[in-house]
This record gives C-alpha cells, sequence and structure tokens, in this order.
C-alpha cells in the first residue's frame, strides 16, 4: 500500500513498537558474516513465513509505504549506508505523531522491526549499491 506522508508536524523521538537492534558483525581474513535474525531474538509473532534480498543504487529511496497487517524485519548491512526513515500515523498510539531517523548499513548494521501501520522509506545514501534483507511475517506477493 502506498502512503503519502500528511503535511502534519512530526516530532523527533522513538516510536512504540519499533524495535532496533545493532547487529554484530564477525570478520576475520576470509570477509565477514553477520546473523540477519535469530528466532531466540524475535518476538514470537516475528517469526518469518519468507525472507528476500533486494538492491538497492546510490541516491534512490524506497517507499514511503504502511502495512495494515504487516511487520517488516529489515536489516541494513551493506555494502552501502541506508537512512531509514519511521512516521508513526497510528491513531491512539502513545507515540502517534513521532518521527525517527536511523542510520544502518556496512559500518552499522542494523536490524529494524516495523509493526503494521508505521510509515516507512528508506534511502541508500553511500556511494556504492546496496542490500537489504527483510524477513516479513506475511507473506507477499512483491
Amino acid at each position: 500500500m502506498s502512503t503519502m506522508i500528511d503535511q502534519r508536524q512530526f516530532t523527533a523521538g522513538d516510536i512504540d513498537g519499533v524495535e532496533v537492534r545493532s547487529i554484530k558483525k564477525f570478520v576475520d581474513e576470509r570477509g565477514w558474516l553477520i546473523e540477519c535474525f535469530r528466532t531466540d531474538e524475535l518476538p514470537s509473532d516475528m517469526t518469518p513465513p519468507m525472507a528476500y534480498v533486494s538492491l538497492t543504487r546510490p541516491g534512490i529511496a524506497r517507499g514511503p509505504h504502511e502495512h495494515e497487517d504487516q511487520s517488516d524485519n529489515f536489516v541494513f548491512f551493506g555494502p552501502s549506508t541506508f537512512k531509514v526513515y519511521l512516521w508513526d500515523t497510528r491513531a491512539g498510539s502513545p507515540t502517534e505523531g513521532n518521527k525517527q531517523v536511523l542510520y544502518g548499513g556496512e559500518d552499522s548494521p542494523l536490524s529494524i522491526i516495523i509493526p503494521p501501520g508505521v510509515v516507512h522509506a528508506y534511502k541508500n545514501v553511500g556511494g556504492k549499491d546496496g542490500l537489504v534483507f527483510n524477513a516479513p511475517n506475511r507473506l507477499f506477493a512483491g
């Protein structure tokens, strides 16, 4: 579902239900490895029925959009840097009207679980093609 952000004023701050986790990068002489998710670290309703990887070119943005009943579990790991935007437009949410901006990618791998109804977008702000992993909690046809 495509969403336009209305012209209301948003306040900088965390958003209720959004979970942000730094990802540890295991590095050795062969390269590196990250764990995109572990079932012992995910909420029980986030066990993914599918997963995908997308490539985003430098300067390109995806979104903004929201999902009615799907949570996304994005992992931003590189080899570029992404600027992630979140807007809480959910009526009655304790953080309604908040806007959260995060950076994740090669130098700072990040996992972000985005609950239904939170509008989100991201942009590749680095100079290289960037990869994003997503393991949503619902099947969908992309």
